[in-house]
């Protein structure tokens, strides 16, 4: 990244699949090597732009709203799991023309992300996963109860009522079902603009953004982190309540390397991800 360039601001796209359409969000010279960026559940790529702004230069950054969130078309299996979701993330990549690329994902975006290198591994060129749970069997079975509810909307709207507080809550709380003092977040509220923003996102796909989060939780992410076969950066922020698990992440993919931030919530932590990450993608 180059230290003096001004902030890229992205752009809307949508792609045509065989099967629905995807949207995306795009910064940086078309020409540019390109990095495909996956977003963490709730919500959609719109809360990665703070990240692509921060890279600034000379890459081609493509973040699309995962299947069934934002405004992409959920995939046609009613219960996906998260090889379905790493299958739609190449067909994106098909419908763009892209032959090799890097590829980063956060949380759920991350569990994609390794599935696609895994599926992939002639077209992953780098990857960049940033916290995940590596949950045990019990904190399994409680997030699949708990953590995504099915959410239908009513004639009294109950659901805008719920997704405030769903989304709120998960910058409260972890998990954000579990409103203990024990469970309280030290990191606060984001301003009052960006929980509308979130809560926007959450109210598009009402119906369907549950789907990629129980993937997720479902995601048997231990057994496939080994499988990783490509240059891996594993990431996470001590603000992060997934940091704890980035030692066994690191463990778990071979030869990978490991970075922990202070933070990622502000403009300053961004920018320091965003060296970090253009360093590793830059590496031979």
């Amino acid at each position: 990244m180059d230290a003096d360039a001004a902030p890229i601001e992205p752009r809307r796209r949508f792609a045509d699949l065989a099967d629905g359409q995807v949207h995306y969000w795009e910064a940086g010279p078309a020409d540019g090597r390109p990095l495909l960026m996956l977003h963490a559940s709730p919500g959609s790529a719109r809360m990665l732009r703070p990240l692509m702004r921060a890279f600034a230069g000379r890459r081609r950054l493509i973040a699309p709203d995962t299947r069934g969130n934002g405004d992409s078309s959920p995939l046609a299996a009613p219960v996906p799991e998260i090889a379905d979701f790493a299958r739609a993330t190449l067909a994106f990549a098909d419908a763009l023309g892209l032959g090799s690329f890097d590829l980063y994902g956060t949380h759920t975006g991350a569990s994609i992300a390794a599935e696609a290198a895994i599926a992939a591994p002639d077209r992953v060129r780098h990857l960049v996963l940033e916290s995940m749970g590596l949950w045990d069997a019990a904190r399994q079975a409680e997030h699949l109860a708990r953590n995504a509810p099915e959410v239908a909307p009513d004639l009294i709207g109950s659901q805008f009522n719920w997704a405030w507080h769903y989304y709120r809550d998960q910058h409260l709380f972890w998990p954000w079902y579990d409103r203990s003092a024990g469970a309280r977040l030290a990191g606060g509220l984001p301003d009052a603009g960006a929980l509308h923003e979130g809560v926007v996102e959450i109210l598009k796909a009402l119906e369907t953004y549950h789907r990629s989060y129980r993937a997720a939780a479902r995601y048997p992410k231990r057994a496939r982190l080994a499988l990783v076969g490509v240059p891996t950066l594993v990431a996470s922020a001590r603000s992060d309540a997934l940091h704890r698990y980035l030692d066994e992440m690191h463990a778990l993919v071979r030869g990978s390397r490991m970075e922990m931030f202070e933070e990622l919530e502000t403009p300053e932590g961004m920018s320091r991800a965003a060296r970090a990450y253009e360093a590793f993608l830059g590496a031979p």
